[in-house]
C-alpha cells in the first residue's frame, strides 16, 4: 500500500486553493471576458507591429502600443461601431413601433395571397412574431450596449498585453506545463486561427456586404446603406447568410407590385452574392487558413448567446481553440504510450 508523502499533499491542496481563486474570479469577471478575448485578439494580431516598432525603429512602448491602438479603432472597430450605431437606431425604432411593423406584414401577407393564394404568415404567427419582436429588440439593444463596454475594457487590457509583450510572452513559454515544441505549436496554432476567424470570418462578411450593396443601388432597393448593415451581420451567420435579407427583400419587392426589382433581387442575390461568397472564401482561405463550417455553426449559435453580436467572431475562436487543445493534449501525454504500443 503506497503512502502519500507530504509533499504531494501540500501540491494537492495549493492546487485546489488556486482553483477555488480562479472558479471565484471568473465568476465575478465573467462580464469582462468578451473584452478579455478581444484584446487577447487585438494583441495576436498587431504584436509583430508592435515589437518591429519597438526593437527596430526603436520607439517608445507607450508610443507605439498609442499608436497601433488608435489604428486598430480606425481601420477595425469605427467602422464596426458605425454599422452597430446604425442598427441600434433601427431597433430601437422596431421596438416603439412593433405594432406598426406587423401591421405592415399583415398587409404584405394579404397582397402575397391575392397574387398566388399562398398564405405565407397565418395571424397566428404574426402574433407570435409580435411577442418574439417584443422580447428580443430590447435583448439586442442590451447586447449593443454590452459591445461597447467590452470595447472600453478591450483597450485598457490591450495597452498593458502590448507595453509588456515580451515578458508576458517570456512568463508563458515558463508556465506553461508543455513541452517546448508543443508551446511553440500552440503559439502559432493560436495565431493561425485568430486570424483566420477574427479577420476571415468579418472580411468575407464585408465583402458579400459591398457586393450585395451594389446590387441594393441598381434595383433601387430602399435604405441601401442600413440594408448593407444588416447583410454584412448575417453573412457571419452559418448557413443562410446573406440569403436571409436578399430573399426576404426579394419577395417583398414582388408582393409590393415592384416586380422588376424583386426577380432582379433574387436573381443578384444568388447568382453573384453567392458566388463571391464562394470565390473569396476560397481565395482567403489559401491566405489566412479556413474554418470547418461546422466550428462556425456551432461557435456562431455559442458565441451570440455568450457574448452578443460579438460573439460571431469569439464563438469559432473558442471552439476553433478547444480542439487545438485537444490535439496539444494528445500529443503531449499520449504520444508516448502509442509508440510503446506500437514497438510492442
Amino acid at each position: 500500500m503506497s503512502v502519500i508523502d507530504n509533499q504531494q499533499i501540500k501540491q494537492v491542496s495549493f492546487l485546489l486553493i488556486i482553483l477555488l481563486l480562479a472558479y471565484v474570479l471568473f465568476r465575478e469577471l465573467y462580464t469582462f471576458l468578451p473584452g478579455f478575448l478581444g484584446a487577447v485578439t487585438m494583441y495576436v494580431l498587431s504584436r509583430k507591429y508592435m515589437f518591429r516598432l519597438v526593437e527596430q525603429r526603436n520607439w517608445k512602448k507607450s508610443l507605439a502600443a498609442g499608436i497601433l491602438m488608435f489604428m486598430s479603432f480606425i481601420i477595425i472597430l469605427l467602422p464596426f461601431g458605425l454599422l452597430i450605431n446604425m442598427l441600434t437606431d433601427k431597433i430601437g425604432y422596431a421596438v416603439s413601433h412593433s405594432q406598426e411593423l406587423v401591421q405592415g406584414l399583415e398587409q404584405f401577407n394579404l397582397r402575397i395571397k391575392q397574387s398566388t393564394n399562398i398564405d405565407v404568415m397565418s395571424q397566428v404567427k404574426l402574433e407570435k412574431l409580435q411577442e418574439y419582436l417584443t422580447a428580443v429588440l430590447p435583448t439586442l439593444l442590451g447586447a449593443t450596449f454590452n459591445t461597447l463596454t467590452a470595447i472600453a475594457i478591450l483597450y485598457f487590457i490591450l495597452y498593458f498585453m502590448l507595453v509588456n509583450g515580451r515578458k508576458m510572452e517570456a512568463w508563458l513559454y515558463e508556465y506553461i506545463p508543455l513541452k517546448d515544441e508543443n508551446v511553440l505549436r500552440l503559439g502559432t496554432e493560436f495565431q493561425k486561427l485568430v486570424v483566420a476567424n477574427a479577420v476571415g470570418i468579418p472580411a468575407i462578411a464585408v465583402i458579400q456586404g459591398i457586393v450585395s450593396l451594389i446590387g441594393y443601388f441598381i434595383f433601387q432597393v430602399p435604405q441601401p446603406m442600413f440594408w448593407f448593415a444588416v447583410t454584412c451581420f448575417t453573412a457571419m451567420l452559418p448557413v443562410v447568410g446573406a440569403a436571409a435579407v436578399y430573399v426576404p427583400m426579394g419577395l417583398y419587392l414582388l408582393g409590393t407590385g415592384m416586380t422588376w426589382q424583386g426577380i432582379g433581387v433574387l436573381v443578384y442575390g444568388f447568382a453573384v452574392v453567392g458566388t463571391s461568397d464562394n470565390i473569396f472564401r476560397f481565395v482567403l482561405a489559401k491566405r489566412i487558413g479556413d474554418v470547418h463550417p461546422l466550428i462556425t455553426v456551432f461557435g456562431v449559435l455559442i458565441g451570440v448567446n455568450l457574448f452578443g453580436f460579438i460573439g460571431l467572431i469569439f464563438g469559432p475562436l473558442l471552439i476553433s481553440m478547444f480542439i487545438l487543445l485537444l490535439d496539444i493534449y494528445s500529443n503531449e501525454f499520449f504520444t508516448k504510450k502509442r509508440e510503446v504500443r506500437i514497438k510492442h
